[in-house]
């Protein structure tokens, strides 16, 4: 009877293609070449078994010799393939990226679009300034929708919303003075 590197007979009495019969078969993934990274990590998960019993001495000894001088992933993966952990996040037979997450760029994340009615708020609100125009109570009543608007869609531009607000009715207390007073030096003077 065959005796294979770990001291198990394979079960045909012949050496298992695979190394021993309970490891997957080859995948491209598993011929791709492996970091010294990657052999740490999987000399980490032969520690931690062999720390919990799950490998004996000799095991151990043998499985971390071949860590080390493993060349693939698939060779990787065959020491640690009857444990708890794999050299790899992905599991066995997942597409490997060519490119590993630590070196990509950081997400982007997404903006979200600025409502209108904000923008249109505030630049009334602006306009309503320089001129006293009557611009500042089309920027309280957009102002108003855009809140609205921004509650329930979760747009950005709050903050326009509310500088329009402000500048729009300090536009109408300016103008609702303005009326106040000039009715009163009519009544008075007249």
């Amino acid at each position: 009877m065959a005796v294979q590197p770990w001291g198990q007979p394979s079960p045909h009495g012949q050496p298992s293609p695979y190394g021993q019969p309970w490891q997957p078969a080859p995948t491209p993934q598993a011929a791709m070449r492996a970091a010294h990274a990657d052999r740490e990590r999987t000399v980490d998960v032969l520690k931690a078994a062999y720390a919990e019993g799950r490998l004996s001495a000799p095991e151990y000894e043998q499985r971390m010799g071949g860590a080390y001088h493993a060349q693939t992933y698939g060779e990787l993966a065959r020491l640690v393939a009857d444990l708890p952990s794999g050299p790899m996040v992905a599991p066995l037979g997942a597409a490997v990226p060519v490119v590993p997450p630590t070196f990509l760029p950081p997400p982007v994340p997404v903006r979200r679009p600025t409502n209108g009615l904000a923008v249109a708020s505030l630049v009334l609100g602006v306009l309503c300034l320089p001129t006293m125009g009557m611009t500042g109570l089309p920027a309280v009543v957009t102002g108003h929708l855009a809140k609205s608007q921004i509650r329930t869609s979760g747009e950005e531009g709050d903050g326009m919303a509310t500088g329009g607000l402000v500048l729009g009715w300090l536009s109408v207390l300016g103008w609702g003075l303005m009326f106040f007073f000039g009715m009163l030096a009519a009544t008075l003077g007249g």
